[in-house]
């Protein structure tokens, strides 16, 4: 297989996102004395940051493939979703899909680093589902993007925040299959199956666990098979990519009569940082679907993708010459 073409193939495809947008806000800071008014160390701060978090990672993501990422969500009317918009300019990620609302709060997870270690994060957000109205609203603007729009791939990425509910799922699932459009989910356990009909459905072991109320110890072939067949039978996802941390990845291609089911193994790394890997993996298996690779090239190159941002100590995007060098070597 000629990587190197798949991988400049990447290049210009449209990938549209959908989910909770948030700011990832670092304030960094010294301690060296405990307050007087309560037992607990005092960080003056030297350094604050604010990144784009949440599905925007995925966008991240999608743009360092060399790919084209139209971020769709619902943020707050306020001073923090300015910032989402002013990084996103910066970034030349596309706001078409960004909608505000007076009616929520732009979700922002600030960490407090005192000495080069977390001390404290602090979450303001809010979790309630999209108001009617903001929910018909931002049905009709990604149904606007996809119907002018040369859309290659659709990615959910749920964080339980509210923007993603059932309807906005059921509404672009059966415009994208209508448009032939491959839909790919990263779900989280509020909506985990309300994602019926899509092509690819990413949990990882602990979200299938919770999201089908079954409990099994090893992730052997048997059981992953037996759970993957579960979970098939409820949403009808084409295919089901369980990402199982050091043990690699499963995936099932249920459009396959024989052989369409593979564990790939994780490849032996030294690990700084799990966060972001999941963003990673959903973003080049879209890609992958985009172009039409068969179930286990797409298995095979988005686990490679995990496991390279796993040597990165933060959340951050894939490196794209990296992860061709690994493809080539490796597969």
């Amino acid at each position: 297989m000629d990587y190197k073409k798949i991988f400049n193939r990447f290049d210009g495809l449209n990938i549209l996102i959908i989910g909770d947008v948030m700011i990832d806000s670092y304030m960094w800071g010294k301690v060296d004395r405990i307050s007087p008014e309560a037992p607990v160390p005092v960080a003056t701060i030297v350094k604050t940051e604010d990144r784009l978090g949440g599905a925007a990672n995925v966008a991240l993501n999608i743009k360092a493939m060399g790919a084209n990422p139209i971020l769709c969500s619902v943020v707050g009317h306020d001073p923090k979703a300015k910032s989402i918009l002013s990084l996103m300019k910066k970034l030349n990620i596309t706001k078409d899909g960004i909608l505000l609302s007076k009616e929520r709060e732009t979700t922002v997870k600030t960490r407090i680093l005192g000495n080069k270690v977390q001390m404290l994060r602090v979450d303001q957000e809010i979790t309630t589902p999209l108001s009617e109205k903001d929910e018909k609203d931002f049905i009709d603007s990604i149904s606007n993007i996809i119907n002018s729009s040369k859309i290659d791939s659709i990615i959910f990425q749920d964080y339980d925040k509210g923007v993603i509910t059932p309807k906005v799922i059921s509404e672009v699932v059966k415009l994208a299959n209508r448009k032939g459009i491959p839909t790919t989910v990263d779900p989280k356990k509020k909506n985990f199956l309300e994602y019926k009909n899509v092509t690819l459905f990413k949990p990882n072991l602990k979200e299938l666990k919770e999201g089908l109320k079954i409990e099994f110890d090893l992730p052997s072939m048997d059981n992953l098979i037996d759970a993957s067949n579960l979970l098939h039978q409820r949403i009808k996802s084409q295919m089901i990519f369980i990402t199982l941390s050091e043990n690699g990845v499963f995936i099932a291609d249920y459009n396959l009569k024989q052989d369409n089911m593979v564990i790939i193994p994780a490849h032996h790394r030294s690990i700084s940082d799990v966060s972001g890997a999941g963003d990673t993996v959903i973003s080049v298996a879209s890609l992958c679907l985009a172009l039409d690779l068969p179930f286990r090239t797409v298995a095979e190159i988005s686990n490679l993708a995990g496991g390279l941002v796993c040597e990165q100590v933060g959340v951050v995007p894939i490196n794209k010459q990296l992860l061709l060098s690994e493809v080539c070597n490796k597969l």
